[in-house]
């Protein structure tokens, strides 16, 4: 364990190390490039869990109010700014007026504080950088058409406050929709069919954690096939496990965490040829 102030100097002396085998990291898509690139003098071996843009899609035949509730677990763990967290909700739309309403209902219930308060049920965001970037993706959504339902602004005063935040009517071309989020800001586009549903989920560079809400069985297993995802939950919001294996693909990186996968990934294969 090394606490620093300085991680880029002591990664650095760490990776030119000629004993280190393996580096893993778990942060920003950035940083996991330019560990990898520097890794690749000494050929270590590397795991990078890194950034994610999951999209939450409620089907037609969904239950809503189990959707709605999984969307406030994928959503909202601490508040939003977790690699799994739900970034954008793509809801069929004969389903998506109920849904939006309920989200809506339980989005505005969580009531902003430091936590000395127990009425308090949302708290700071990490930095003034964070709660600036979450306000620059909500404007920009907002300016390109989408509608704030609730929230979508941020109270101003001491601390990193942003409130519960639902946008609907949002467009393809908002950034919200490409860029994560890392805040409790839960953007709404609808689709019609089971395909666009699929192909706008699978609209990312990203590819860590899925959640899909549907009551049928054949759609789920053929829509998890389809998700372009390390992990995907089905009809439910919160899918971390320690036995299971933990990573995703594209630009959210390679590798696994937990399970026997993320032991083999820090052991070598060894093949012996004896004759005696």
């Amino acid at each position: 364990m090394l606490p620093t102030s300085d991680p880029g100097g002591v990664t650095t002396a760490l990776i030119d190390d000629g004993r280190l085998r393996k580096l893993t990291f778990t942060g920003s898509t950035g940083v996991g490039k330019a560990l990898v690139k520097q890794s690749s003098d000494k050929l270590l071996r590397t795991s990078m869990e890194l950034g994610g843009n999951a999209p939450f899609i409620v089907f037609d035949d969904a239950d809503v109010d189990a959707a709605v509730d999984g969307a406030i677990l994928a959503k909202m763990r601490n508040g939003g700014e977790a690699c799994t967290a739900a970034n954008r909700f793509h809801v069929a739309n004969a389903v998506r007026e109920e849904f939006t309403e309920k989200l809506v209902k339980r989005m505005s219930e969580f009531t902003l504080g430091n936590g000395l308060d127990e009425s308090s049920k949302l708290g700071p965001l990490i930095s003034t950088k964070q709660l600036s970037k979450v306000t620059e993706l909500v404007t920009d959504a907002v300016d390109r058409g989408a509608a704030v339902a609730v929230g979508g602004e941020a109270p101003g005063g001491a601390g990193h406050f942003y409130p519960a935040t639902v946008l609907t009517d949002v467009p393809a071309d908002a950034r919200i929709l490409k860029e994560e989020v890392f805040g409790p800001v839960a953007p709404i586009t609808g689709f019609d069919t089971e395909d666009e549903g699929v192909a706008a989920a699978n609209n990312t560079e990203y590819g860590l954690a899925a959640y899909v809400y549907t009551k049928s069985l054949d759609r789920a297993l053929r829509v998890a096939e389809s998700i372009e995802s390390g992990m995907v939950g089905i009809n439910r919001g919160v899918i971390s496990d320690a036995a299971a294996p933990f990573g995703g693909i594209k630009e959210s990186g390679f590798g696994r965490e937990g399970g026997t996968e993320g032991i083999e990934e820090y052991l070598d294969t060894k093949y012996i040829a004896l004759t005696l």
